[in-house]
């Protein structure tokens, strides 16, 4: 081994151990703005690397492509609102497994063209495993964008058969994928193998409501990592083979949390059309049922008088943009000397981690956000729980109601607090389609309107007090 491959080999070393240590850091919020610098640093390293290690004839288009998606990438971090997070890493994973295929794609291509090449049984199989699970991710991730961004129904979208259909095409591209590489390259059975890749993804996705949507935008991120692995081999990169294992993998576990949070399996979230997915869906299941309506003057009064206060985020209050009015009003009981904890479950929002993201741009403290099995043990012992925007996550059906779809799932112990302050709309059902228990308890006060303005409003009056 040369000096030169020798140099290039320790710089991959060098960008996988930052990788590596960047997933570590990403694992607390407290360190994610550090792991994602250094992860970066491990990106920039292996793309200069690999660019020059391999012969490129001209930079010429690397270098537009690179310097367009610089602009767009930037353009993108800085003018797209936090409360769209989700709908822009659904779209990232799109484009993510979209690349890898686009590379399985022409190595197919170059290989398939020249008189003299020989595309060799390993390439042959991770070029078809590129295809497909880049496929499926690219498409699979654009459903998952529509049906984030509302332009497509979050309900599941069933038909007839549907889950034999998908068999059959996942299947059929299977058997197609063997015959291309079983022998002599068959140029057009490898098209149709990329076609029914691309269809799957849409027919995977769309029976998915939106209440599990988290969990679509992890395993769509595990499948990225996965074809860009995929594509590793193609083109026998080895940074690119190890960080899409990395993402793989820290995509799967990922998942794997999340579904333990809603106590469901894999398959069950992606087979069974769970939720109505649309937070206006439905309305209560009773109508007749009395919940005990209060104002700014009467929720500010249990709040400022109070020693200890719990706030639960969920989607509402990404949905109204309150997570900056959130913290002031953190602020402002802290100023008198009352106890605050932010209470932050796994699946609250519609992706991993999309409270936690909320809040830390609204520089909420670290130390003040807690996960769901550390501030559980603290309710009983807490004045004031302040939902702004949750549902099913705090739904106590899901301890005791055997017929309901969210029985056995997780949920924060917010009933168990002296008092709590539902910030809201209306009594309509959350993602699960169900209605909630907490809304009637003797202890529960609902609080209806914009979260944003009604804890404008809790700031205000508590400032008289």
């Amino acid at each position: 081994m040369d000096a030169r491959s020798t140099l290039i080999g320790l710089s991959y070393l060098v960008a996988a151990s930052l990788f590596i240590l960047g997933l570590r850091y990403l694992s607390s919020p407290a360190t994610a703005r550090r792991g994602n610098r250094i992860a970066a640093l491990g990106m920039l390293i292996a793309i200069v690397v690999t660019l020059l290690d391999k012969q490129i004839v001209s930079f010429t288009w690397i270098a537009v492509a690179i310097v367009i998606g610089s602009i767009i990438g930037a353009l993108s971090a800085r003018l797209v609102k936090m409360t769209a997070m989700p709908e822009m890493v659904g779209i990232f994973n799109g484009f993510g497994g979209g690349a890898s295929a686009l590379v399985a794609v022409a190595e197919f291509i170059r290989l398939t063209s020249s008189p003299t090449a020989v595309m060799t049984l390993d390439v042959s199989i991770t070029t078809i495993l590129g295809v497909l699970i880049g496929g499926i991710t690219l498409t699979g991730s654009f459903i998952a964008f529509g049906k984030l961004k509302g332009f497509i129904s979050g309900s599941p979208i069933t038909f007839p058969m549907q889950q034999p259909v998908n068999v059959l095409l996942l299947a059929a591209a299977l058997v197609l994928g063997i015959l291309v590489i079983a022998g002599t390259p068959i140029v057009w059975l490898f098209y149709v193998v990329v076609a029914i890749a691309l269809i799957y993804g849409v027919l995977f996705v769309i029976p998915i409501g939106g209440a599990d949507m988290p969990v679509v935008i992890s395993l769509l991120n595990s499948f990225s990592g996965l074809a860009a692995c995929a594509a590793g081999f193609v083109v026998k990169n080895h940074i690119l083979i190890i960080a899409g294992a990395l993402v793989g993998a820290a995509g799967l576990i990922l998942t794997q949390i999340m579904c333990k949070a809603m106590n469901r399996s894999l398959a069950n979230v992606l087979f069974s059309a769970f939720g109505t997915g649309d937070m206006a869906a439905g309305t209560t299941s009773d109508e007749q049922k009395s919940v005990k309506s209060v104002d700014s003057e009467e929720a500010a009064m249990v709040m400022g008088y109070a020693q200890s206060v719990i706030i639960v985020p969920g989607y509402g209050m990404a949905a109204a943009q309150a997570q900056h009015a959130v913290r002031e009003l953190s602020e402002l009981l802290q100023k008198r000397d009352i106890e605050v904890k932010f209470a932050v479950h796994p699946v609250a929002g519609r992706m991993p981690g999309h409270m936690n993201v909320l809040l830390a741009e609204a520089n909420v403290p670290y130390n003040l956000l807690y996960d769901m099995d550390d501030i559980n043990p603290e309710f009983p012992h807490t004045d004031v729980v302040l939902v702004i925007g949750a549902n099913d996550v705090i739904n106590p059906a899901a301890r005791t109601d055997t017929t309901s779809p969210i029985y056995g799932m997780p949920i924060l112990d917010a009933d168990k607090a002296k008092h709590v302050i539902i910030i809201k709309r209306s009594l309509n059902v959350g993602f699960a389609g169900v209605d909630n228990e907490l809304f009637y308890n003797k202890k529960t006060m609902m609080y209806f309107g914009s979260a944003r303005e009604r804890v404008q409003e809790l700031i205000a009056e508590i400032k008289k007090l």
